[in-house]
């Protein structure tokens, strides 16, 4: 998967991120099991089997991105097996084919090439579409967003996932807007925000950066469960890695390489969360992970040369070591996952 900070659009094509450092990190070694938790154009699955004898499980969320590589699967028979799950429920999907424990662990976290390119998903303000942004099927949609959450509710969510400081402006524009008529589209969106704030960007905003890039981006974690199903992946993950397993993670935004690094941290023991709710017996357990290769690795500026859409690129790779994992929830700055609002809407 290919991933961007920003909505914008390009030609459809698809160049998996720093797929040479996610090949050294992953290590993979014939006999093992790997899984690929967001397949997307197949870059990092089509590699990790190419580089050796090894076994893939790849998941993906978007039922288009795993029918759409079924030639894949049986090219790769009986190595590969592609499956339309949310990587949040990688244990279940384990379970069900019988498989305990694994030997590593892939995720790219975001908005694919794919989806950004194709203007009927709606994910990008560059291309007109429908406002949807789902990466599966599932309702809500971003027209449900954007049309029936109040404006208090808009504000929090485009304040917090968009980090965007003028959040409250934006909302109000919206809930302005659409007591006219509903805001339909990606373009009619983006003039709304465009109008309420484009003034912000033009002035103090040193990069180049449109005035609707933060509030889409905030809309399409909140609606897709993104920091959710993050948190979700990192702690199943300590339960199916075997002991030096490795868990890669590709992120482009602050929100979730916090949520990634926070996770590390506290189970290689940088910096442990005390949590209320463990016992005192449980505040000295051993480290169930270990940081390999650097903390924090970023693109090169050969890679964001040829793929400018790789350059707020960041990974962080984690090892699984044989001690007891233990899950703590408290240890993350963002406690928002909007579970409770997601269901008002369906």
């Amino acid at each position: 998967m290919n991933s961007s900070g920003n909505a914008a659009g390009g030609p459809i094509h698809h160049i998996p991120v720093m797929l040479p450092e996610v090949l050294e990190a992953l290590a993979p070694r014939g006999g093992c099991v790997y899984v690929d938790g967001t397949f997307g154009g197949g870059g990092y699955t089509k590699k990790i089997l190419e580089y050796a004898d090894c076994n893939v499980i790849s998941l993906d969320r978007d039922a288009y991105a795993i029918n759409n590589a079924k030639y894949l699967e049986k090219l790769y028979s009986p190595r590969l097996k592609l499956i339309n799950s949310r990587f949040s429920q990688l244990e279940s999907v384990l379970e069900n084919i019988n498989i305990e424990k694994v030997n590593g662990i892939v995720v790219d976290i975001g908005v694919s090439s794919m989806q950004l390119d194709d203007n009927t998903r709606g994910f990008s303000f560059q291309l007109d579409g429908p406002l949807d942004m789902r990466m599966d099927n599932e309702r809500p949609n971003a027209y449900d967003v954007v049309n029936f959450l109040g404006e208090d509710e808009l504000t929090n969510i485009i304040k917090i996932l968009g980090e965007e400081k003028l959040a409250k402006m934006v909302a109000r524009s919206i809930v302005r807007e659409r007591s006219v008529h509903p805001i339909k589209t990606t373009f009619e969106l983006r003039e709304v925000v465009a109008q309420a704030i484009g003034w912000s960007y033009r002035k103090t905003d040193k990069k180049t950066i449109h005035p609707a890039t933060r509030t889409f981006q905030a809309i399409r974690i909140f609606l897709n469960s993104e920091l959710y199903e993050l948190k979700r992946l990192l702690n199943i993950s300590g339960k199916v890695l075997e002991t030096g397993g490795r868990l890669v993670v590709v992120s482009f935004h602050s929100l979730e390489d916090r949520i990634v690094k926070e996770f590390l941290n506290h189970h290689t023991g940088i910096n442990k969360a005390v949590s209320r709710h463990l016992p005192v017996s449980n505040l000295d357990e051993k480290n169930s992970f270990k940081y390999v290769m650097s903390k924090l690795i970023k693109t090169g500026e050969d890679e964001v040369a040829k793929n400018p859409r790789s350059r707020s690129a960041r990974m962080r790779v984690g090892e699984r070591t044989n001690e007891i994992f233990r899950e703590n929830l408290d240890i993350y700055t963002n406690s928002y996952d909007y579970q409770d609002l997601l269901e008002k809407l369906r």
